[in-house]
């Protein structure tokens, strides 16, 4: 970041302000090339995943090596579509809300640092501005399925947002711990604090106890947030078509597409960060890997457990997700806050 500062102060002349504009321009091209780039990446991957767990090839022939090329056909496929906007809609409301949807995952990936100092928005306060900006997310859903005036569109809207209001409890709930032992919100030093290979990582259950299962309430907190099956009830195809998205067609319903899977490898690389150690490799000896791909690799294998879950287990009734949010997940992930904080208290590790 500093590199790309002086370059566009000394190389091209730019003053301060003209310069953080240029910087933040770049970063946020880059971000949304990445995101495009991980949409398809892991489309592919999904349904290679899917093909596996169902004893089946997936997409095999379009494209030269296991079909990689069929993710690539079917997002131009989709880029060609005509753009049908239904004549009852709030048209405006309707064009704005998968703009909303993805511009919530795309400033959130601005505060992930993926490697020392390499970060386009570095906060003090930057956990928490990843986990108030991806709520915009929420708004866009409901906008959708309001605005398309499609009752099965409406009805996937309400579930999705209860079902990811409700979750951003426990999903925050279980990340209090780790800024407790870190003593900080910024994801740097959250990374930094947990430095020196896998046993001071915070997943560590020597480390803390209630950190380890923490962790397990972020990652089944997460599937829900991201509305992935088996808690997949905003989309549910066989009750309401494709829910909240129902009446959106070719770059609109792109911009959901690509939204759905940017917040898949968001709340993945988030649990890398918080929990795995981000950029650390897990022992000393293995300096040799790049940061990033260090926390690239967490992230797509936590990606990959994603997808597992998702192919392996059948879909909960409504009334368990939000048994199973209200009842079990925010009195377990309040008890890892307290417990978390009496272990700290205990060993002289809280700050």
């Amino acid at each position: 970041m500093k590199l790309m500062y002086d370059f566009f102060t000394g190389q091209l002349g730019l003053d301060a302000a003209g310069a953080n504009i240029a910087v933040a321009s770049v970063m946020a091209v880059i971000m949304f090339t990445v995101m495009a780039l991980c949409a398809i990446i892991l489309t592919w991957m999904e349904r290679k995943v899917a093909g596996f767990m169902q004893s089946r090839y997936g997409p095999m022939y379009t494209g030269r090596f296991h079909g990689w090329a069929q993710a690539v056909a079917d997002m131009l496929k989709i880029l060609g579509k005509e753009d049908i906007i239904p004549t009852e809609a709030d048209k405006g409301l309707f064009k704005f809300a998968p703009i909303l949807v993805l511009l919530g995952s795309l400033l959130a990936w601005a505060a992930i640092p993926w490697a020392p100092d390499f970060v386009a928005a570095d906060f003090d306060l930057g956990l928490f501005y990843i986990f108030a900006v991806s709520s915009l997310v929420v708004i866009g859903i409901l906008m959708a399925g309001w605005a398309s005036n499609n009752k099965w569109s409406l009805y996937g809207a309400a579930r999705g947002a209860a079902q990811m209001i409700s979750y951003e409890i426990p999903l925050a709930l279980a990340v209090v711990p780790v800024v407790m032992r870190a003593g900080s919100l910024n994801p740097q030093d959250i990374v930094i604090a947990q430095q020196g290979g896998i046993w001071h990582w915070n997943i560590n259950p020597i480390t803390n106890p209630f950190l380890f299962i923490a962790f397990f309430m972020y990652f089944i907190a997460s599937i829900a947030e991201t509305n992935r099956g088996p808690f997949d009830m905003p989309e549910t195809e066989s009750e309401l078509v494709a829910g909240y998205h129902t009446e959106y067609t070719g770059m609109r319903f792109a911009f959901f597409f690509l939204a759905e899977y940017a917040n898949l490898f968001l709340v993945s690389m988030i649990a890398a960060l918080v929990f795995l150690g981000g950029w650390w490799a897990p022992f000393p000896g293995m300096g040799w890997i790049p940061p990033a791909l260090n926390f690239i690799i967490k992230g797509v294998l936590l990606v990959f457990l994603n997808m597992w879950v998702r192919w392996t287990l059948p879909r909960v009734r409504v009334d368990q997700l939000m048994h199973l949010c209200w009842k079990v997940m925010i009195p377990v992930s309040l008890l890892c806050v307290v417990g978390a904080g009496v272990w700290m208290m205990a060993w002289g590790q809280l700050k």
